[in-house]
């Protein structure tokens, strides 16, 4: 496994779920120091929202945002436990609210700090959103002017033809009837959000955010990171800055997943959240696999996707890696 150069990648918001990290508390005393320690940092409890979410909360984005950082820390600290973290990757990178648990895997921000972070962002991307988001299967040069036309933003570039949008539900109403009467075969998809996240509308909210990104000390990473404003590595200077402009610009995950191709990246492994209808973690499956094996194949490259998202995966992604 030594020839290998690895990625370690990290979800964002939407693949959270009732149960999530309860598996890996129960088993692993690494799991259990990192929810005890966001219990602690946060002031309430973590742990009961996530495993259990009684008041159905955990779709909050002020509540789903720590959720999933704690959780994506989680695996990856049992991760590292079960490897003798002997594994060290080439790059980093998250989705979104995933960027933030990128730069705790490498180094760049402490995980008290970045809890404070998304918690803080996630409260005011819930108060200051406004409207909503559509995945479109186009691409974004086709996209982009659609959107235009409607007040719309691109919100997140996820593969070459499928492209996210935000606006107000009235203009995206629009948006999808003007896409249904020019391309019939392609789809608008209406994403369970709680505002245009990565548009204009998040504008005040980034502003409110500086304070907070202000009052942080992030270091150099050990590991490059991916930003999702650039889709190039982070200077360490510019850390601060790409998170500020994150907040109101597209994720450019295309362009990361681009990155580490040209890095010459040959396998990538996910780290926490999961997908699915079924209840419990082990029913999960991970949420960024199918966009990247999409984007790979499409690129004429190939790599492979390692799950890192419960306790079933964990072990079977160590035992991959000498663990």
């Amino acid at each position: 496994m030594s020839d290998q150069r690895v990625m370690f990648v990290f979800p964002g918001q939407g693949s959270q779920y009732r149960g999530m990290g309860s598996d890996l508390y129960q088993e692993f005393a690494a799991a259990r120091q990192v929810y005890d320690r966001a219990n602690e940092v946060l002031g309430f409890d973590l742990r009961e929202l996530s495993f259990a979410d009684p008041a159905g909360e955990i779709g909050l984005t002020r509540n789903t945002q720590p959720a999933l950082l704690t959780h994506e820390i989680a695996c990856l600290r049992v991760f590292e436990e079960l490897t003798g973290g002997g594994l060290q990757p080439a790059l980093a990178a998250g989705h979104s609210l995933g960027e933030y648990s990128a730069l705790v895997a490498a180094g760049a921000l402490g995980f008290e700090d970045a809890l404070r972070l998304v918690r803080r962002r996630g409260e005011l991307m819930g108060e200051h959103g406004e409207g909503g988001m559509l995945a479109l299967t186009l691409d974004i040069d086709t996209a982009r002017p659609l959107a235009d036309r409607h007040f719309c933003q691109v919100a997140s570039c996820n593969l070459p033809d499928q492209t996210v949008v935000g606006g107000r539900d009235s203009d995206l109403d629009a948006l999808a009837l003007d896409l249904a009467e020019r391309m019939p075969r392609k789809r608008a998809i209406r994403l369970a959000t709680e505002g245009a996240f990565h548009t204009y509308f998040m504008v005040t909210a980034a502003l409110l955010f500086r304070d907070d990104l202000e009052r942080v000390t992030f270091s150099a990473p050990t590991v490059g990171v991916l930003s999702n404003y650039t889709g190039v590595l982070h200077e360490p200077d510019s850390i601060r800055t790409r998170l500020f402009f994150q907040l109101f610009n597209p994720v450019n995950w295309v362009g990361c997943l681009n990155t580490a191709i040209a890095q010459q990246v040959t396998t990538f492994i996910e780290f926490g959240g999961g997908l699915g209808a079924e209840d419990g973690p082990a029913a999960k499956r991970p949420n960024l696999e199918g966009i990247i094996r999409k984007t790979l194949k499409a690129s004429g490259v190939e790599a492979r996707h390692v799950a890192a998202i419960n306790c079933e995966t964990l072990h079977a992604a160590a035992a991959a890696f000498g663990g």
